[in-house]
């Protein structure tokens, strides 16, 4: 079974479009995805439920008919760090409710793609850590680096946190946020000549991006070969 989880050098840099279009591209090797988003903050009511934006967007991409309580075991309300929405919230975040929707989606897909919050060292409660979770999972780890000033730093030390948690860095998406920085592609190059895992692909800025369009630039590795 494939299954990966996509942690990013900061928030608000693409996962989710990373996400949505890895999805996407799984498809296109004709494996069943499910996207999963354990712990997400910044929810609306939807139909009697809390729902996240960034949870329906995977929903949406994976395969039909997973319940969006699987992909999204703790939907926070407030727009906060999980550890303060949660607070808010009256809810624990623990480890058992989100490896109990894993298996759960695990028998209804080929591959799980599961979305981290903010960057790698970005806690999912007051005792969790996302390393944690993908310690529990065995998960290689996807890196989306978000192409900005100062990239090049948060990539790497984002590389090195993973490894020193002991998780594996499988590869890593670039993802362009900021339409006006210089030498992109010289960053790129830099990113490529110094991260210690293969890039699996380019995202470039779009004012509406759409991740079905975006899989073709994505080229994943262990499914390639």
């Amino acid at each position: 079974m494939f299954s990966v989880y996509v942690s990013g050098t900061d928030t608000g840099i693409g996962k989710t479009l990373a996400s949505c279009a890895l999805l996407h591209a799984l498809r296109g090797h004709g494996l069943r995805g499910a996207g999963m988003k354990p712990v997400a903050s910044g929810c609306e009511r939807i139909d009697g439920e809390w729902k996240n934006a960034d949870a329906l967007a995977l929903q949406a991409a994976g395969e039909p008919g997973i319940a969006y309580a699987d992909i999204n075991p703790f939907a926070l309300e407030h727009p906060l760090a999980p550890e303060l929405a949660a607070r808010d919230a009256g809810v624990e975040v623990s480890l058992l409710p989100i490896l109990a929707s894993h298996a759960r989606l695990s028998d209804h897909a080929d591959a799980v793609v599961i979305e981290g919050v903010g960057g790698w060292a970005a806690p999912l409660s007051a005792s969790l850590m996302q390393a944690d979770l993908v310690r529990m999972l065995r998960l290689p780890v996807l890196l989306v680096v978000g192409l900005r000033l100062g990239c090049l730093n948060h990539a790497l030390l984002s590389a090195r946190a993973i490894a020193a948690d002991g998780a594996h860095l499988a590869g890593w998406i670039a993802s362009h946020v900021d339409p006006d920085m210089e030498r992109v592609d010289d960053n790129i190059a830099m990113l490529r000549g110094r991260l210690p895992a293969p890039c699996w692909g380019v995202l470039p800025h779009a004012e509406h991006p759409d991740p079905a369009l975006l899989a073709s630039r994505l080229r994943i590795p262990m499914l390639a070969e």
